[in-house]
């Protein structure tokens, strides 16, 4: 009698990677708890700022301040998004779901290439709620539809960027520590922008540090995109918003996914 030998499945990028994206999509439906939770924290920064805050804020050149604040808003989500990544990243090594998949004949970069996917379809739908949030309470889009499409697009660009920092942050610290780490990064980075104020405002030394703020580039670049009004200055990064809203992405994206593939590769040494 001859055995019949079955080959080998051989590792699919394309294939995994779809397969895990719909994983984690699966996981978020079956646990909508913190995502709720996210978007409600989201929902009550827009109306803190809108009702409570805006009043005593001034827009330079003038203009209506919610419509300063929105695509502020808008991208302060994608930064508040690393925390959902790094958790979700931490908790498969805690639970050993990285272990079993590192087991298992998949892509070395499919289970991070899903993650990434499903975090970017949530960023989507997050977005779409802070722009019904925005309409509501005043904010409209001055551009053409190719300039809000474009303003979007710079917005989804900034959160595929961070994704990739937020699995480095999983795969890296663990546990409680996780938590920390993202909070001690998504504060500063994203209050230490122009998000709400003008940088002009500030410290000449904050200010300077706000200018060059990853988050301040697509924020910049996006008002200018949906016609809103914007801090101006007259220095090099505030004439070239649009350029910067989208070499910081790639550059992160350059240093980060590199990293968080090494760092998963590591695990097992």
């Amino acid at each position: 009698m001859t055995a019949t030998v079955t080959p080998a499945r051989r590792p699919s990028l394309a294939g995994d990677g779809l397969t895990l994206t719909g994983r984690a999509l699966a996981h978020w439906r079956r646990e909508p708890g913190p995502l709720i939770g996210s978007l409600g924290f989201d929902i009550l920064m827009v109306l803190m700022f809108a009702y409570l805050f805006g009043g005593a804020l001034q827009v330079p050149g003038g203009g209506s301040y919610r419509e300063f604040l929105m695509p502020g808003m808008f991208a302060m989500t994608m930064v508040f998004g690393i925390s959902m990544t790094t958790m979700a990243v931490s908790a498969d090594l805690d639970r050993g779901v990285t272990d079993r998949l590192r087991s298992m004949p998949v892509s070395r970069l499919a289970p991070l290439l899903g993650r990434a996917a499903a975090d970017l379809m949530f960023a989507v739908v997050t977005l779409a709620v802070m722009l019904l949030v925005g309409l509501a309470v005043g904010w409209r889009a001055r551009g053409d539809l190719g300039d809000t499409l474009a303003a979007l697009g710079l917005i989804l660009l900034l959160r595929f960027a961070l994704v990739w920092v937020g699995i480095f942050l999983g795969l890296t610290v663990k546990g409680q520590s996780a938590v920390t780490a993202v909070q001690t990064l998504e504060f500063p980075l994203g209050f230490l922008s122009s998000a709400f104020v003008a940088p002009s405002t500030m410290p000449a030394w904050l200010g300077a540090v706000a200018e060059w703020n990853p988050l301040s580039a697509t924020v910049g670049a996006t008002r200018e995109l949906f016609g809103n009004p914007g801090w101006g200055g007259d220095s090099w990064v505030a004439t070239h918003h649009p350029l910067l809203a989208v070499l910081w992405p790639l550059v992160l994206v350059a240093v980060f996914l590199p990293l968080s593939l090494r760092r998963y590769r590591a695990l097992s040494r």
